[in-house]
């Protein structure tokens, strides 16, 4: 049984759950009750078997996420924001997620909610969708990742260009940067997104596990370190039924059927 949230929908569909941050009237920013409930979220669907593939979107239609609460900056010391910010990271909790996470980018996706897209595996952007790292502009960086997941998804020269100019782009920038990964019209999006995750939801959950765990390690690594680790990995899905599934199912020319184990 899902648990209640303050600031979060949860609902399953099928083999997917979709995770709305609810706040609409704050453009859905992260303040420090989101980033918890966030990350309790995932906790729950991990332990969940049932759910294979997480979505995660913001309420209403104008924003994603439009950053950090900043209400919640002012005041705040040095000090403060720091142990505030060594505390379990919602970020954190998103990357290290052992299923494959989408983010369904409905609008604003702005400081710490591109930071939160970028942490999910895959991204799917309606066509009406903004980016930027805008924190310049408030006199601080990035600190959610931001310096650190969009220079590896878009390279230097393009991140440096956003986070020390604080401009926003548009869905299609995005996607030629390789910010993102489809762009959608608006009406299509949570049509184009749930096919997209249902399809995923289909392969094993073993094999999914493991592909994201090497993928992500590729950019962590050395190419030695990789391999190395990828083979290990692959080894493992040899120890699986679903591998034996798989196998059977493409010798017999037949749809597998994947049931985790």
């Amino acid at each position: 049984m899902s648990q209640s949230y303050e600031t979060l929908l949860v609902e399953r569909r099928d083999r997917v759950a979709i995770i709305t941050i609810n706040r609409p009237d704050k453009r859905n920013a992260l303040n420090i009750k989101t980033r918890e409930e966030g990350a309790a979220a995932l906790d729950e669907l991990a332990q969940d078997d049932s759910v294979r593939v997480v979505v995660i979107t913001g309420a209403g239609d104008k924003a994603f996420i439009a950053g950090a609460d900043i209400s919640e900056f002012a005041g705040r010391t040095a000090v403060i924001q720091r142990s505030v910010m060594l505390g379990r990271s919602l970020f954190t909790a998103i990357d290290s997620f052992p299923k494959p996470i989408i983010a369904m980018i409905n609008g604003y996706c702005l400081g710490g909610g591109n930071e939160l897209a970028m942490a999910c595996d895959l991204r799917i952007a309606s066509e009406t969708a903004s980016f930027g790292q805008p924190e310049i502009n408030l006199g601080i960086i990035p600190g959610g990742g931001g310096t650190q997941r969009l220079t590896r998804l878009i390279g230097e020269g393009k991140a440096m260009e956003l986070i020390l100019t604080g401009d926003l782009i548009d869905a299609r920038t995005a996607q030629e940067y390789g910010l993102v990964n489809m762009v959608v019209p608006a009406t299509d999006l949570q049509a184009e997104t749930m096919e997209l995750a249902n399809r995923i939801a289909e392969k094993s959950p073993i094999a999914l596990r493991m592909a994201k765990e090497a993928v992500k390690l590729a950019s962590r690594s050395n190419l030695d370190e990789g391999l190395r680790r990828e083979i290990d990995l692959f080894a493992i899905c040899f120890s699986s039924e679903d591998k034996d599934e798989g196998v059977d199912a493409f010798l017999k020319k037949r749809k597998a059927e994947f049931k985790g184990r």
